[in-house]
């Protein structure tokens, strides 16, 4: 009888390695993204130190924890506290802002008819929509994001369509090339999103796999409403979205400075300021 060297149904010495490091790779960096949230900040030398690794496979980690959403690296090390550059989980972005993104949603929702396909982005700022949509039914709605799946499966006269692809924890949505493809085999009547950040009358996103779905769902749609609180204007972003006149309507709260707002309608964009009234 010929016995395998590595013993009945067991996988091969080399691939067994790879797997080994592998998950060893995915648990070290679990470990470190758990270590960034709960401590604000750690030196990329102290993280060397705890893993017995290099700091260059330390600074890997965190490149990919950082396209992740999961942290931002900093100068020495990684930090889990928001700026204008990153801002934190889902948790946390939903608690920003939240009088403001309340109101942009009761606004929003005028524009939404019953009967109509309306596509809903990945955005904490569209989720106080999600929620009274169930007033304007029967509905058609299309989304990436797992909180909108979860608010409308199973609502009377809403048909929920999930798009699938790659799942990101810390975006807690379906996002990248999958979820684009995905997206652009519908077509909705009414697209309702924001923005991370708004530069020179631009938006910008810190993910492309955002980026690739957005610009999906901006194709598929006829009418597409940007809502966004006027702290955007004040964020950075390193990907490119798309143009605010790519938009129907751009729909900010009235903390956004009268100067920019003039500027902005200079441009031929429809912006509506919703004040707090």
């Amino acid at each position: 009888m010929n016995v395998s060297p590595t013993g009945s149904g067991d996988r091969p010495p080399n691939t067994f390695a790879a797997a080994q490091r592998s998950d060893e790779k995915r648990e070290r960096r679990q470990q470190i993204q758990q270590r960034v949230l709960d401590e604000g900040f750690v030196r990329t030398a102290a993280l060397a130190e705890q893993f017995e690794v290099s700091l260059m496979t330390v600074h890997r980690d965190l490149d990919v924890l950082q396209s992740q959403g999961w942290l931002r690296k900093v100068r020495g090390g990684a930090t889990s506290l928001t700026s204008s550059a990153f801002h934190g989980g889902v948790s946390e972005r939903m608690t920003t802002m939240a009088d403001t993104k309340r109101r942009l949603a009761n606004a929003a929702l005028e524009l939404v008819v019953s009967g109509q396909t309306v596509a809903l982005d990945d955005s904490t700022t569209c989720l106080p929509l999600a929620e009274r949509l169930t007033e304007r039914t029967p509905l058609t709605v299309i989304t990436n994001f797992f909180p909108v799946m979860k608010r409308l499966a199973g609502e009377s006269g809403i048909n929920l369509v999930s798009l699938g692809g790659t799942y990101f924890p810390a975006y807690d949505a379906f996002l990248g090339l999958e979820t684009a493809r995905a997206a652009a085999a519908y077509h909705a009547d009414a697209l309702f999103m924001s923005t991370t950040a708004i530069i020179r009358a631009r938006c910008y996103h810190q993910s492309q796999e955002t980026v690739h779905v957005k610009q999906a769902l901006m194709e598929s749609a006829t009418r597409r409403v940007l809502i966004v609180d006027h702290t955007k204007f004040t964020h950075e972003g390193l990907h490119a979205l798309a143009p605010l006149t790519a938009f129907n309507i751009v729909l900010v709260d009235s903390a956004l400075p009268a100067e920019e707002q003039v500027r902005i309608r200079g441009l031929g964009v429809d912006l509506r300021v919703i004040g707090r009234s």
